[in-house]
């Protein structure tokens, strides 16, 4: 089992930055791709970034890509999202997922096996 646990979200003006984390609480994530979904208000779940268990390759949403940073630290089991120029677009529930497989990280929530509770992130106008 690995238990994954988000912080970091909050209210943040549109333009600025805000960093997200997820601690797993188990060795293997050294070993689990990791992935951002977010789930904006009225809309499902949808893809945000992945990267895989040794950070060699990362994938983004097209929507976020140049302004998001998702990067991992290993020996601290941490997965970071650095959110820059947001958007109010950018407003939502932000989740991070762990897939078991040790593949690069998928766009697809259904290819995950473990997920966080979920942090609140909300861009201000």
């Amino acid at each position: 089992q690995v238990q994954l646990i988000e912080s970091g979200g909050g209210l943040v003006q549109a333009g600025g930055s805000l960093t997200l984390s997820c601690a797993a609480s188990e060795r293997a994530f050294s070993r689990c791709a990791m992935g951002w979904f977010r789930q904006p208000p009225g809309k499902e779940y949808e893809f945000v970034a992945g990267i895989s268990w040794s950070s060699s390759t990362t994938q983004y949403a097209d929507s976020v890509k140049g302004r998001f940073t998702i990067s991992r630290d290993n020996d601290k089991k941490t997965v970071y999202l650095q959110m820059n120029d947001v958007t109010p677009g950018d407003t939502g529930v932000y989740r991070c997922a762990a897939d078991l497989s040790f593949g690069d990280p998928s766009s697809s929530r259904y290819e995950y096996d473990y997920w966080g509770q979920g942090t609140q992130v909300t861009v201000s106008t």
